[in-house]
């Protein structure tokens, strides 16, 4: 319904605001150069920080020209995965317990007769 209401209505198609006393911010032209031989020039802001590293379009990193001192790396956690998260919270032999429990739920829903465990 909502769709057959607006059919040849022009709502959205002009724009009451014009660009009439708007000045754009006074822009600076940066070089980054790529070790792969890649110079990539982009606009900033005069009042813009500008980044001492740009991602090149070839996935290499870019370096700003005339960035002088090299830039300082920050120190990174290494990625948590699922297991680490898990071995946090559970021991090896409480989860080796669980494992039991819902492998015999499963061969239970199935209809499978229990196993015995094998004595050592």
């Amino acid at each position: 319904m909502a769709e057959r209401s607006l059919r040849g209505s022009r709502l959205g198609a002009l724009s009451m605001e014009t660009d009439d006393n708007v000045v754009p911010s006074e822009r600076r032209i940066t070089t980054y150069l790529c070790p792969n031989g890649h110079q990539i020039e982009l606009p900033f802001s005069v009042e813009a920080e500008v980044p001492p590293v740009w991602e090149c379009r070839c996935g290499a990193e870019a370096k700003l020209q005339g960035g002088g001192a090299d830039v300082e790396v920050k120190p990174v956690k290494p990625q948590r995965t699922h297991w680490d998260m898990l071995l946090e919270r559970r021991s090896i032999p409480e989860l080796e317990e669980l494992l039991q429990e819902r492998l015999t739920l499963l061969r239970e829903s199935r209809g499978e007769k229990p196993k015995k465990k094998k004595s050592a």
